[in-house]
C-alpha cells in the first residue's frame, strides 16, 4: 500500500472508533513509523510502504482505535514547544497548564529578590519544573508521590539539560518537608477531578489510560486542594505565592477555601482566579500574608 492509501484507510478506521481529528492522528502515527514529518508524507504520498513498516503501523493503529492516547503511543508530548517523555505513569501535559507556567515566570520576575525555594508539587512528568529551570536558570524542587512519575521527570530533566538544577523528592504532597517557611513559590497541578466525575467515567483516553492517582481529587475535587492549603500555610515564606491548576467550575469554591481568617498570620491574601482561553476557571493564585 502507498502512504496515501494507508492514511485514507487509517483515518476512516479511527473515525469509526469515535476519534476526532482522525486524519491528524493517522499522519502522526505513520510519521512515527517512517520517521517522517507530515509534510514529507504528503510529498511522498505515492511511495509504497514496506511490509515491516506497515505491520508496525497497524500495531499503533490498533492501540489508537482502543482509545490509547496518542502521546502514550508516541512516547512523548509537546508542551511549551518542547518534547516531553510521557508514559501511563504520568498525566499528559495539557496546553492549559502552560498558563500556570506563565504565571510562575511572571511572579518570579516581580519578586526576583525572594530568597526561598521554588517547588513543583505533584510534578508528574516534570514539565513545569523543567521549564522553570530552563527559563530561570535557578534550582527547582520537584515532588511527587509516585516513584514511577519521578523517574519520567528525571528523564525529562536530563533530556532538556537541566538535571543539575532540578532536585526530585518523593513526597505525599508537602508531608516530607519540615513545617518551616521554605518556599517563595509553589506551583502545582494537583488532582482536582471529583470522585463523582471519576465514578461516572471520563473521556476514554483519560479514564482507561491516564493515572487516576493524579486525577482523583475526592469529594467535589477539593480533598487534595484542602490538604495543600493546610500544608502550604506553614511552608511558604511570608509574601510567598501558591499557584494551582483547578477545575473549570471550582473558582468560587477555592476562593472561599483560601480566604481564611484575616486574624490568622498564616492566612492567604490577594487570592485571584485566572481563566483559560475558553473562559473557564483554571488557575488559583494566592499570596501568603506578609
Amino acid at each position: 500500500m502507498t502512504i496515501r492509501e494507508i492514511l485514507q484507510f487509517a483515518a476512516a478506521e479511527l473515525s469509526a472508533a469515535g476519534i476526532e481529528n482522525s486524519h491528524v492522528d493517522a499522519g502522526l502515527l505513520l510519521g512515527e513509523v517512517l520517521n517522517s514529518t507530515r509534510t514529507q508524507l504528503y510529498l511522498d504520498a505515492d511511495t509504497t510502504v514496506s511490509e515491516i513498516h506497515y505491520l508496525r503501523f497497524l500495531e499503533f493503529l490498533q492501540r489508537r482505535q482502543q482509545r490509547e492516547p496518542l502521546a502514550y503511543i508516541l512516547g512523548q508530548q509537546e508542551f511549551w514547544s518542547l518534547d516531553f517523555i510521557v508514559s501511563p505513569a504520568v498525566l499528559i501535559p495539557r496546553p492549559e497548564t502552560e498558563l500556570l507556567v506563565e504565571e510562575g515566570l511572571s511572579l518570579f520576575q516581580k519578586h526576583a529578590s525572594g530568597s526561598g525555594l521554588i517547588l513543583d508539587l505533584c510534578c508528574g512528568s516534570g514539565a513545569i519544573a523543567v521549564i522553570l529551570a530552563k527559563e530561570l536558570a535557578v534550582p527547582i524542587i520537584a515532588a511527587d508521590i509516585s516513584e514511577d512519575a519521578l523517574e519520567i521527570a528525571r528523564q525529562n530533566a536530563k533530556r532538556h539539560s537541566v538535571e543539575h538544577l532540578v532536585s526530585f523528592v518523593r513526597a505525599d504532597l508537602l508531608s516530607s518537608f519540615c513545617k518551616q517557611p521554605l518556599f517563595s513559590m509553589i506551583l502545582s497541578n494537583p488532582p482536582y477531578v471529583s470522585a463523582d466525575e471519576m465514578k461516572k467515567g471520563l473521556q476514554p483516553e483519560v479514564d482507561l489510560y491516564e493515572p487516576h492517582l493524579a486525577l482523583n481529587g475526592g469529594t467535589g475535587g477539593y480533598d487534595i486542594l484542602r490538604q495543600i492549603r493546610r500544608q502550604a500555610a506553614s511552608r511558604l515564606l511570608p509574601g510567598g505565592s501558591l499557584c494551582m491548576e483547578i477545575g473549570a467550575e471550582q473558582g468560587a469554591g477555592v476562593l472561599e477555601l483560601f480566604s481564611g481568617n484575616p486574624a490568622d498570620t498564616s492566612c492567604f491574601v490577594e487570592a485571584r482566579i485566572l481563566s483559560d482561553y475558553s473562559g473557564h476557571d483554571r488557575i488559583l493564585c494566592v499570596q501568603k500574608k506578609q
